[in-house]
């Protein structure tokens, strides 16, 4: 089967193909770091990197840049309230944002270059368009004449004259700048200094770069002139990445980037996610079980599980009961992806067991190839933890299973494989962390007093032992034999 994707510029589901044979220029746009990452950056970040790790897996040899905003009004502005400096602020929030993306075990990018870093090839990039008369100076800032560019609004679907219409009689209210502007909709590509901003000199006066003409820079800067794919969120679309487009390829009479591939937005109850409604919430409130709806931390990979259970073109709502509902699916799931750890010593799986399951590969890449279903994908890994938990069960009730071992340790290896791909992972070890830490001894020792408690008919106390391990993720099984216990 073929990869195809949907292009929000050609508004269809297409076959994906490279620039270059068999490798993949892909770049999204980063974080603005003025603050901590919230669930619209979780979604989005942990999307790009299934997409990366799905292209790997399919064979192509993939370079993924990832920039960050570092100059910006919201990064100034806090500044000024904290009393530092842009830099410092900016370098506090990068580093934060590493914390946090890490945790949900997103992969870095190759590279992450800064706005800050691009100045002499942004100021290249405005004096090219200024050159084909696209972009012009005006009191000490420059604008881009999107009038010029008359493919302008090709990715959003907007019409130049119902923009302009819906712009008369409030830009003059709303954009101070208007009055420099020859055409409404004209935007900025530099920004003359203002007093206490930092600023760096140029062909135009003191300033400071734009937001949208940062990108173009970096993409032309690291990857050259047309990129394979562009990702970023559904609120890119217009206008940031509208006017990329009218920049990059104002410049270059090329393409910027052959596929447009966008995430849908996150909200919160059904509703859009903002700090005036009191429904904003961070990535690492969540984890830290901080998060008001649901107080109490939240392993990392029922995230990720949550975000690839839906499409990822489709609104995603957080809800308690939804993140309930992946929680208790990734524990479904975790105890397949440890059935191997747990019982392959005992059933006697062998080192060089890496044979996969061909069909199930076969249907995982047909979901995947159909613009990344991943929904779909995870049903396959659904099939085969539940396989292989039901012979867990019968392995730990002291029963002997049926199923070949080889047969178990294929199914484990595609499931561990493939979850692999999608960026979700266990370990016994992480488990046993996760528990409260009880040594082996100190479970055999409540197991000998449950025992005595039982054989006094003191029940009370029995049941006690009993949920005391089972609250800190002991399972105490009851048998003819005695009584065993996993954790």
């Amino acid at each position: 089967m073929t990869l195809t994707v949907y292009n929000t510029l050609n508004r269809r589901q297409q076959p994906f193909e490279t620039v270059e044979p068999g490798k993949v220029k892909m770049y999204c746009c980063g974080v603005t770091v003025y603050d901590y990452c919230h669930l619209g950056h979780a979604r989005s970040y942990i999307v790009w990197d299934v997409l990366r790790r799905y292209l790997q897996w399919r064979g192509y040899q993939v370079r993924y840049i990832q920039n960050f905003t570092d100059i910006d009004d919201k990064i100034l502005n806090r500044a000024r309230e904290q009393g530092s400096t842009m830099e410092a602020i900016s370098n506090q929030f990068i580093d934060a944002y590493f914390e946090d993306i890490r945790r949900l075990n997103v992969i870095d990018a190759d590279y992450y270059p800064r706005a800050t870093e691009h100045i002499p090839e942004i100021e290249a990039l405005i004096k090219n368009l200024e050159d084909k008369d696209l972009a012009y100076a005006a009191g000490g800032d420059v604008y881009y004449r999107v009038q010029s560019f008359h493919t302008y609004g090709k990715l959003s679907g907007r019409n130049l004259e119902q923009m302009q219409a819906g712009a008369s009689g409030r830009v003059d209210v709303e954009d101070p700048e208007s009055q420099k502007k020859q055409y409404p909709l004209d935007f900025a590509l530099w920004k003359g200094a203002k007093p206490g901003e930092p600023s760096w000199d140029s062909p135009w006066g003191k300033g400071r770069p734009g937001w949208h003409i940062e990108c173009s820079a970096m993409i032309k800067s690291q990857f050259g002139e047309t990129i394979d794919i562009h990702g970023g969120g559904g609120d890119l679309i217009f206008p940031h990445h509208e006017n990329e487009i009218a920049q990059s390829e104002g410049a270059i009479n090329k393409p910027l980037a052959n596929y447009w591939m966008h995430n849908g937005m996150v909200v919160v109850d059904g509703k859009k996610m903002s700090k005036s409604l009191g429904n904003f919430t961070t990535i690492r409130d969540m984890l830290d079980g901080k998060w008001s709806k649901y107080p109490q931390p939240i392993d990392p990979m029922a995230i990720r599980f949550f975000v690839l259970q839906g499409h990822y073109r489709k609104p995603l709502d957080f809800t308690e009961e939804a993140i309930t509902g992946a929680v208790n699916s990734w524990n479904t799931l975790k105890e397949g992806l440890l059935f191997g750890e747990q019982f392959g010593e005992k059933l006697g799986f062998t080192n060089d067991g890496n044979q996969l399951d061909k069909s199930l590969i076969q249907r995982f890449e047909e979901c995947g190839d159909d613009d990344l279903n991943f929904s779909g994908s995870l049903a396959v890994l659904f099939e085969l933890a539940k396989k292989l938990n039901r012979e867990g069960n019968i392995l730990v009730h002291g029963g002997k299973i049926e199923t070949p071992t080889a047969e178990l340790q294929i199914a484990w290896h595609t499931l561990v494989t493939l979850a692999h791909v999608l960026g979700l992972e266990a370990t016994l070890e992480v488990d046993k962390i996760n528990s409260t830490g009880l040594s082996d001894g100190s479970i055999d020792e409540l197991i000998k007093q449950r025992t005595a408690a039982r054989a006094s008919k003191n029940f009370a106390e029995s049941d006690r032992i009993r949920n005391e391990l089972q609250a800190q993720g002991i399972t105490l099984i009851d048998t003819k034999e005695g009584t065993t216990w996993h954790r």
